[in-house]
């Protein structure tokens, strides 16, 4: 494999640089004085940001953009192999590394790396760390997948040692990474457009936690039965967070606000610390804070920075973000698209104060909503009111086999709930407007473009 050499800055063209994750990386490389180009097929907020900065941005990706002073190719794992750009590059002969083996080089430059995995929580976990290496003015890297107001985007260039990131499982992508710290979150079937089920998953996690550096440590959730599969054998240090009382860093006296944030009393073996104050909701964050706070403990940082960090967090950009009100209505949007991520948002969303759910849910992809389709009418119907949008496509084509009135039938004919599938989001938001009453609470929910439904909505 190519390896950069920092101290040597090259020409690196990026093939879909206004990827969150690409464009990350992009602007860490201008930092350190690389000559940036890329393209994308739009034209986006991220792509003149980076012009800004100096990057030579193409919209349009096409053969003509690999040129001869180009020294290093990078790509996503959403380049099709068809793609006239890529294939220009492979008849190049240039170097080429995936987005990932780049992010995994960069990490190797940084003494404190923490690497933040599990199908979900990833975002607002990295959240999480970043506001406590910030209150700890440690001046951190900080790579995240989602766009965070206290950096003021998806990336922060700091000088000093400490790096965060997360790692996806997506086509192992994350095996490219040799952290000093990982943490595991959670464990999943997702994926499955790519994973054959959850055996393959675990064993992907395993072979994630042995890439660790040597000496380095893994931070795992202890009340995971499949933790034996993925710590066996593992030569690697090992710290369990959890809610029981055999992992290192559990909770107990678990309080929430009217608005579903947790207080908690943080023991570490047993004995209780302190109280943690969140400023983000549901039992599901609770957990998320007790592995960043192992984390932030292990690379030297204060227990008051942890607690200051953790008390002003309030988490990514579309993690149960409030989007503001209409007619008394208030409006929540959240990127939940996988069913345990769906549960863990309506039951949080039920510690808030307000008189009824609505839930407006756009399934992600023909694949998982197949795979999962029982499991997201279970997840779904704990919602008082349900409104299914059509099936957000992402990098599939729609074959017929799966639609959102699937769930709906499953809804209806099993928990009886109230639901109604209405494909196009024009006539979500009319049924919306007729329909939801003063102190309601309206999610809109999905990783697609369904955030759209409430923003339209606030704006009539």
């Amino acid at each position: 494999m190519y390896q950069i050499d920092f101290n040597q800055p090259i020409h690196v063209h990026f093939i879909g640089i206004g990827g969150i994750s690409m464009s990350g990386l992009a602007e860490i490389l201008l930092q350190e004085h690389f000559t940036i180009s890329g393209s994308d097929a739009k034209e986006s907020d991220i792509t003149s940001l980076l012009k800004k900065l100096g990057a030579i941005i193409t919209i349009g990706q096409k053969a003509e953009n690999i040129t001869k002073d180009i020294d290093l190719i990078v790509y996503t794992a959403a380049i099709h192999e068809d793609n006239p750009e890529f294939q220009a590059a492979l008849a190049s002969g240039k170097p080429m590394l995936t987005r990932a083996q780049l992010l995994g080089q960069i990490m190797d430059n940084y003494k404190y790396s923490v690497a933040v995995s599990g199908t979900h929580g990833k975002t607002t976990t990295t959240s999480m760390l970043s506001h406590i290496f910030l209150a700890a003015q440690v001046d951190p890297t900080i790579s995240i997948g989602g766009m965070l107001d206290v950096i003021g985007g998806n990336i922060r260039v700091g000088q000093s040692e400490y790096f965060v990131t997360e790692a996806c499982e997506y086509t192992n992508s994350y095996h490219a990474f040799q952290p000093q710290v990982s943490i595991i979150l959670n464990v999943d079937a997702d994926h499955l457009d790519f994973f054959s089920g959850i055996e393959e998953i675990i064993q992907s996690f395993r072979t994630f936690a042995q890439k660790l550096k040597p000496e380095g440590t893994l931070i795992i959730n202890g009340d995971m039965d499949c933790l034996p599969i993925i710590i066996e054998d593992l030569n690697r240090n090992i710290c369990t967070f959890g809610l029981t009382e055999n992992c290192k860093y559990s909770a107990t006296n678990i309080r929430y606000d009217a608005t579903g944030c947790a207080t908690y009393t943080l023991m570490i073996d047993g004995t209780p610390i302190t109280d943690i104050q969140l400023h983000v909701n549901g039992i599901h964050n609770v957990l998320n804070s007790l592995s960043v706070i192992a984390a932030a403990q292990l690379l030297h940082i204060d227990m008051d920075a942890i607690k200051a960090g953790l008390a002003t967090c309030g988490g990514a950009k579309r993690r149960f973000e409030t989007k503001g009100s209409f007619d008394g209505i208030t409006v929540v949007d959240d990127y939940a698209h996988h069913p345990t991520e769906i549960k863990a948002t309506l039951t949080a969303a039920k510690q808030t104060d307000h008189n009824e759910i609505w839930c407006v849910f756009q399934p992600h992809t023909y694949t998982r909503t197949k795979a999962l389709l029982p499991d997201f009418a279970e997840a779904l119907h704990t919602a008082d009111h349900i409104v299914l949008t059509k099936i957000y496509a992402a990098r599939e084509v729609d074959t017929g086999e799966v639609s959102s009135q699937d769930i709906a039938d499953i809804l209806q004919n099993q928990y009886h709930t109230d639901v109604v599938y209405l494909p196009e989001f024009d006539q979500v938001e009319a049924y919306l407007k007729k329909n939801c009453k003063k102190n309601d609470l309206l999610i809109t929910m999905g990783a697609g473009d369904v955030v759209n439904i409430g923003e339209n909505l606030l704006k009539k």
